[in-house]
């Protein structure tokens, strides 16, 4: 188990992370304006349509907003009130979830039942899943009476996590799946919770993984990862042409807005895949600009996670971090081939409601987490602390007596 809390700064910040919050600043006029340069251009089919050319970025920027109130209230909550709401705000977004699959509240798009519809847009629960699991992991986690040495602490959350997971499965979102996953068993990763725990669970996951993939959608997701070049007008086509937009902008870039691949060559490069926009028209130097915006918003992150006296807020803030960070990683290797497909939008920069709204609120308590005025006082946590080693003592005394 980590032992965070020796040898900690405590001295109480009072004041928010204001890098973290100028970086995602940062990100997000980046992001805008990318998005902008990637739908400016109007094709016949979008004309058709009456699409105009500030239409997605007005309705990017109606999200930004709407990202903006989420982030200010949630930077109000304290810890406290977070822990108490966790079991209910999993329970709410679980209800969220089952609501995309009920007639006339579900939107089907692109052969999967992802969003609920909310005027005047959607939203996908998956999303909300994410922040609400992190939340309930951070209580789960810090409660007195949870042991990385007991297996029945590791199995309750990974039960939770697999309901929500046949959930996502069924309409289909093998992308969030596996998200789900690696979030979860990340953070009990980092809470010191025995290998052979995680290593056993994914042995048995293995033959499921093997099953899910061996779909025929899949399957050729797989293929055109492996060789694009083998369907370059099928499956392969939309990774040969974010290897075309990446590759064309060499050092410096096309110039803003002089991308090519967007005149309906790339699909979705607003979307899942507008980091290849960044390096068709920005280059080498602005593609490693955007990485290195997530590289020092990850730092950021752990180093409010290492400021923290309380368990609690410890790992809520390593989890958040990583909820956003994982998904960047992954978006960056999917748009360069390292990995196949998933659909994971880039957060802050793509054209997303839902995420965008999320990843905000998660900043939002970032921040508050980073003034650590709710942080449990000192002698309350080492109670915590010692009951949990004490605990752990009289498991071992009795592992060594059998």
């Amino acid at each position: 188990m980590h032992n965070h809390i020796s040898g900690m700064n405590l001295s109480v910040d009072r004041t928010y992370d204001k890098a973290l919050l100028f970086i995602m600043l940062l990100m997000l006029a980046f992001g805008a304006l990318m998005i902008y340069s990637s739908t400016a251009v109007i094709t016949p089919l979008l004309e058709k349509k009456k699409i105009t050319e500030f239409y997605y970025f007005k309705r990017h920027l109606f999200t930004m907003a709407l990202g903006t109130a989420a982030m200010l209230i949630v930077y109000r909550l304290k810890t406290s009130f977070l822990k108490k709401i966790s079991a209910p705000l999993l329970v709410f977004s679980f209800c969220l979830l089952l609501l995309v699959f009920l007639p006339y509240i579900g939107v089907t798009a692109g052969g999967a039942r992802r969003w609920i519809r909310l005027w005047p847009t959607t939203f996908q629960p998956s999303e909300l899943v994410k922040l609400a699991m992190v939340i309930f992991l951070a209580k789960y986690m810090s409660a007195a009476d949870y042991s990385t040495e007991h297996y029945s602490s590791f199995v309750k959350p990974v039960l939770i996590m697999a309901l929500f997971q046949a959930a996502f499965l069924k309409q289909p979102d093998f992308g969030a799946t596996m998200s789900l996953g690696l979030l979860t068993f990340g953070m009990l990763f980092i809470s010191g919770m025995r290998l052979r725990y995680l290593a056993s669970v994914s042995a048995l996951a293995i033959p499921i993984i093997y099953k899910l993939v061996m779909e025929p959608y899949r399957l050729r997701r797989i293929t055109s990862f492996l060789d694009p070049w083998k369907d370059p007008q099928g499956s392969g086509f939309q990774l040969i042409q974010s290897f075309i937009s990446i590759g064309s902008g060499g050092i410096t870039g096309l110039g803003l807005g002089e991308s090519k691949q967007k005149l309906s060559f790339l699909p979705a490069s607003h979307t899942d895949f507008i980091f290849c926009l960044v390096g068709e028209e920005l280059g080498l130097i602005g593609a490693a600009l955007v990485i290195a915006l997530f590289l020092i918003l990850f730092l950021r992150g752990i180093t409010i996670a290492n400021r923290r006296k309380d368990s609690f807020s410890y790992y809520l803030a390593y989890g958040l971090t990583m909820m956003i960070s994982m998904q960047a990683m992954i978006n960056f290797a999917v748009v360069t081939g390292m990995v196949p497909t998933k659909g994971l939008p880039l957060p802050f920069m793509s054209y997303g409601g839902s995420a965008l709204l999320v990843n905000m609120a998660a900043i939002g308590l970032l921040l508050r987490i980073s003034k650590g005025d709710d942080d449990v006082p000192a002698e309350d946590n080492s109670n915590i602390m010692a009951k949990k080693i004490a605990r752990r003592n009289i498991y071992n005394r009795k592992g060594h007596s059998r």
